[in-house]
């Protein structure tokens, strides 16, 4: 079966994200590995929108440890409440930072990373497992509209066990 997608250009972000989701959604039905799982939704993400890193952290006692990725090399560890990943993380909440310079902490795993969304993978629990993590070389990259479609994701990712 391909999984190649296909989106309509000269659309809304929003209307990207909508005719988006059911494809992510295709990707990890009836899936169980959540790497597997990972691994193709940022895939599917970086490709459609081109973002400088897309990639997930995965909790490991006090710390996210780097997941499946694309774009440049990336810190491989970050401590809880550290950088925005790791306030995301804390606090249970997407976090969208229209400048990194402008945010307190802030760590630079690529010089070139100007605006970062991070959005919380909870399990069925509500226990923040993982986040999706997104950086892009231009400021004001990310707003609400990513952080609505972007928390459908994570939800998406919940049913993978």
């Amino acid at each position: 079966m391909s999984h190649d997608l296909h989106i309509d250009s000269g659309v809304s972000k929003e209307e990207i994200y909508a005719q988006l989701l059911p494809q992510l959604t295709a990707l990890t039905e009836g899936e169980s590995d959540m790497i597997a799982c990972m691994a193709n939704l940022c895939a599917a993400l970086h490709q459609t929108f081109g973002w400088l890193w897309t990639g997930f952290y995965r909790a490991k006692g006090d710390e996210l440890v780097l997941g499946p990725f694309q774009g440049p090399l990336a810190c491989v560890r970050i401590k809880r409440g550290k950088g925005v990943c790791g306030t995301a993380w804390i606090k249970e909440e997407t976090i969208v930072v229209p400048d990194v310079e402008k945010f307190p902490g802030h760590i630079a795993c690529s010089s070139l990373s100007r605006s970062e969304i991070v959005v919380p993978i909870k399990n069925s629990s509500g226990e923040t497992i993982a986040v999706l993590d997104i950086d892009s070389e231009q400021t004001d990259t990310f707003d609400d509209t990513d952080a609505h479609w972007l928390g459908k994701v994570a939800d998406l990712l919940s049913k993978c066990r």
